[in-house]
């Protein structure tokens, strides 16, 4: 298995040229390791195949399948593509490094900042990649939907679901996600009582998914005229968002009660004007979603119904795999005792989480969307206590 290393890692690097040789020959380690566990060869053959697929004449007349095809061979491609380039990029530092030997220790002194630059970001990229080793879940490369909900703690809890939101809005920014916030419910007096979004982008739901929980906060409370110190509770819950569910769950419309409604909030001037906010029932089993921020009500009910099925389809993994807890997760009280990520920003700043004892001091830069070393710590706590 290969040096696992937090997300986003900055690789290795040389204080001088004599540590050079010995990083150059970690790196290629590395990649070799990554040739074997994303498999190369197989991505090769793969490769060749979908490339056959890509160029046929009759690709179009099929547009579903053409999305498939399509998506499959940009993804296969893009793997391929970038253990090509490491290696490239690895044997010109390895060249250059020789050449700057022959010139001198002059030379190799002016080069060694250059070299040391190009091994850091190729030990980054390695880094990303020996990630990607650790998602054993079904559904991990998939895209994600969040639900926050506010739990114990007041107006403060409520401040704080809402201060969560912008934490996974900013995590899916940096790293180049695409995120559609389906739903947000205000609440009583500041924060929001519940949101619901989709995150988009590859390894989405496997890396959202080490968030699922009970976040604790602590600080002094900006909602108390005493400004004394204040715990509060929100929970996020995560589930895959599937494309086509039609293979997996069967709605009947007669088991839903829809509701329209006059959506509230920012989004330009269809809001409030109209009752295009959709809130779907799933009389069987009591699932509820909600859809606000689409432009009409057609399009509100569109999104909200592919939200109720893949909660519906979530329902059924979660019975079929119970023993395993594979996808939901336990599910608990959001207060006291259930937490499993504390936020202490009084009398202290300290993130800690509590099942990988992961942590850091900068609270700041968690909430601002600074989350890969605790996803990476989570897949790496879940591979060794997953069950086998």
């Amino acid at each position: 298995m290969p040096d696992q290393r937090p997300v986003g890692a900055g690789g290795d690097s040389a204080s001088d040229h004599s540590d050079m040789p010995a990083v150059l020959s970690e790196l290629r380690s590395r990649l070799s390791a990554a040739e074997s566990y994303l498999r190369l060869d197989d991505l090769q053959t793969e490769l060749s195949g979908l490339e056959d697929q890509v160029g046929a004449p009759n690709l179009w007349n099929d547009p579903d399948q053409a999305r498939k095809i399509t998506t499959a061979y940009t993804r296969v491609k893009s793997d391929v593509d970038l253990l090509a380039d490491l290696g490239q990029r690895l044997d010109d530092a390895g060249v250059l490094y020789e050449m700057a030997l022959d010139e001198g220790a002059d030379t190799l002194r002016e080069i060694t900042e250059e070299l040391t630059a190009q091994t850091s970001s190729i030990g980054g990229a390695l880094s990303d990649l020996e990630l990607r080793s650790l998602f054993s879940g079904e559904f991990d490369e998939r895209d994600a939907i969040g639900e926050i909900h506010a739990g114990a703690g007041g107006t403060d809890a409520q401040d704080w679901a809402e201060m969560m939101l912008r934490m996974y809005l900013r995590w899916a920014e940096r790293r180049g996600f695409s995120v559609e916030v389906d739903e947000v419910t205000q609440g009583n007096e500041a924060g929001i009582l519940s949101a619901t979004f989709i995150v988009r982008g590859q390894y989405a739901y496997g890396l959202l998914c080490a968030e699922r929980g009970v976040h604790r906060l602590v600080r002094m409370s900006p909602f108390d005229s005493q400004h004394r110190r204040q715990t509060s509770f929100a929970s996020l819950e995560v589930i895959p968002f599937l494309d086509d569910l039609e293979d997996l769950v069967e709605i009947n419309d007669g088991d839903l009660r829809i509701d329209t409604y006059r959506a509230s909030g920012a989004g330009g001037q269809h809001i409030n004007v109209t009752d295009s906010a959709v809130r779907i029932t799933h009389l069987p089993t009591g699932v509820v979603v909600s859809c606000q921020n689409e432009r009409s009500q057609l399009q509100n009910k569109t999104k909200a119904m592919q939200v109720l099925a893949a909660k519906l389809a979530e329902r059924q993994r979660e019975e079929r795999q119970a023993e395993l807890n594979a996808i939901a997760g336990p599910q608990s009280d959001v207060a006291w005792g259930s937490q499993m990520r504390s936020y202490v920003m009084a009398p202290f700043q300290l993130v800690k989480d509590l099942r990988t004892d992961e942590e850091t001091g900068n609270v700041d830069a968690v909430l601002d969307g600074d989350l890969d070393g605790f996803m990476a710590a989570y897949l790496r706590w879940r591979r060794t206590n997953e069950p086998n």
